[in-house]
């Protein structure tokens, strides 16, 4: 079953990259940014991240919680947060339960070569746990804006 507009969404458990184990439940209350993204420490996941950094306080603001996921394992991500100081939690999503329950795992192809990985997404679920707003195959530049406005205009 994939997570669509409206549903409420199921709660899950993932490893964050300070050991921590994160529940979606944790964050009721908030809102909640989730954003799928392909690996650590390559070029467009840096920008994203660091956007995401960046804007922190905006997202703070207005009770966003900020939440990446890849399928890299705890301690890459937490050598990507050390490496570009992100203030945020990086969930270690290796079996790609979340990614498939959100519908972002799919067939990728480079440079002639198919395989399965992440498709750049983002999803915004409201303070009750309901899934409110998608954005699939995000491109970077000026995404993580687009994320805040809506928060700052739907759900504020």
């Amino acid at each position: 079953m994939t997570v669509e507009i409206g549903m409420q969404v199921p709660n899950f458990e993932l490893e964050a990259n300070n050991g921590e184990t994160v529940n979606l439940s944790k964050f009721r209350g908030s809102n909640v940014v989730i954003y799928f993204y392909p690996k650590d420490m390559t070029p467009g996941c840096t920008t994203e991240a660091c956007d995401f950094r960046d804007q922190i306080q905006q997202f703070t603001e207005v009770n966003a919680v900020i939440l990446g996921v890849s399928p890299d394992p705890v301690d890459r991500h937490q050598k990507f947060v050390e490496k570009y100081g992100l203030p945020f939690l990086l969930l270690a999503d290796t079996e790609h339960l979340l990614a498939e329950a959100f519908g972002v795992w799919k067939l990728k192809k480079n440079f002639g070569k198919e395989y399965m990985g992440i498709e750049r997404s983002t999803f915004i679920i409201d303070k009750e746990g309901k899934l409110v707003k998608e954005w699939r195959k995000v491109k970077v530049k000026g995404h993580v804006e687009e994320a805040l406005s809506y928060i700052r205009e739907q759900l504020s």
